[in-house]
C-alpha cells in the first residue's frame, strides 16, 4: 500500500510540474485578469461581470503579447515583451518549487537553492514556449524579394 501511495505521489508531482511548465506562459495575463476582475467586483459588478472582464483583460493581455512578438522589429524590444512575459512565470516556478521542497528538506539554505534552480527552469521554459507561440517575422531574404 506504501510502494502505490509512494508511485502516485511521484505521478502527481510529475503531473504538477507538466501543469506549471505548460501554464507558465499565462502567468502575466492570469494575473493581469484576476486584478481587472477583482477591481470590477470591488466597483459593483458582481461576480458574473467580474469574471467576465477578467477574462477579457487576459484574453487581452495575451492577445497584445502576441501581436507585439510579431509585429515589433528591434530585438531589444521583443526581449522587453518576453520579459515582461517570463517574470512572472519565474515568480511562479519559484513558489511553486519551495513550496514542494519545504516538504522534502529541512535545511532552509537548500530550499532557497532548489527554489532559484525551479524558477530559472520554469523562466526558460516560459521564454522557449513564448518565442514558440509567437508568428515569425519574415526573413531578410522575402524582405528584398519584395
Amino acid at each position: 500500500m506504501i510502494f502505490i501511495s509512494i508511485l502516485l505521489s511521484i505521478a502527481a508531482i510529475g503531473f504538477l510540474c507538466w501543469l506549471l511548465f505548460t501554464l507558465a506562459v499565462f502567468a502575466l495575463p492570469f494575473f493581469a485578469g484576476v486584478t481587472v476582475g477583482m477591481w470590477a467586483y470591488g466597483t459593483g459588478a458582481g461576480w458574473l461581470g467580474a469574471i467576465l472582464v477578467g477574462l477579457v483583460a487576459a484574453g487581452l493581455t495575451f492577445g497584445l503579447g502576441q501581436i507585439l512578438l510579431a509585429t515589433v522589429r528591434p530585438t531589444w524590444a521583443r526581449l522587453l515583451v518576453a520579459a515582461a512575459f517570463v517574470a512572472p512565470a519565474v515568480v511562479a516556478g519559484f513558489h511553486a518549487t519551495h513550496g514542494i521542497v519545504k516538504h522534502t528538506m529541512p535545511s532552509e539554505t537548500w530550499q532557497l537553492a532548489f527554489s532559484v534552480i525551479g524558477a530559472v527552469a520554469v523562466g526558460i521554459a516560459a521564454f522557449a514556449r513564448l518565442t514558440r507561440m509567437a508568428a515569425p517575422g519574415p526573413s531578410a531574404g522575402q524582405m528584398s524579394q519584395a
